[in-house]
């Protein structure tokens, strides 16, 4: 090869790299606060889903429970997604609190699904106890992520807060 066509070569290189090359989906911090009711009994497990319109599940954005042996009892969770395809879970898995407390985490809410349709599912379970598919779900808008949820079964509430 000519000297002379080794710049273009090299341009040409770059350029089919970066066109190829994907980009990570940009992201904002939000500060999560779980308060739980007083209930008695083991710690609750609970999972936190990005689901589209038609209420699939895109992925999961927080698991409290770090023991995979009690997953299946997030039933839709494990039915729809982690019990078919066992993907490594892309969320920061914390230990479970019991009844009364609170937990405090970050999710990394994708930025272009907010005010697009989407919506935010906390399923919770206790072992033993009840399992509640939409304990806290809610509507992925900009006003909601300001707001203080209710929740349905052994959240009390869920508040979020721009990090």
């Amino acid at each position: 090869m000519k000297k002379q066509y080794l710049p273009l070569v090299l341009f040409t290189l770059c350029l089919v790299g970066l066109t190829s090359f994907t980009f990570p989906q940009e992201r904002i911090g939000y500060k999560c606060l779980i308060q739980l009711t007083n209930y008695t009994g083991e710690g609750a497990y609970i999972v936190v889903s990005l689901l589209n319109s038609k209420e699939e599940y895109v992925e999961t954005l927080y698991v409290q429970g770090d023991d995979n042996e009690w997953y299946r009892d997030l039933e839709e969770w494990w039915k729809q997604l982690y019990g078919k395809k066992r993907p490594d879970i892309d969320a920061i898995v914390g230990e479970t609190v019991t009844g009364g407390q609170r937990k405090m985490t970050v999710l990394g809410i994708p930025l272009d699904k907010i005010d697009a349709g989407y919506k935010i599912r906390f399923e919770s379970a206790v072992e033993d106890q009840e399992y509640y598919k939409n304990d806290v779900e809610f509507e992925l808008t900009s006003e909601n992520l300001k707001s203080k949820i209710k929740g349905r079964g052994f959240i009390r509430y869920v508040r979020l807060l721009p990090q």
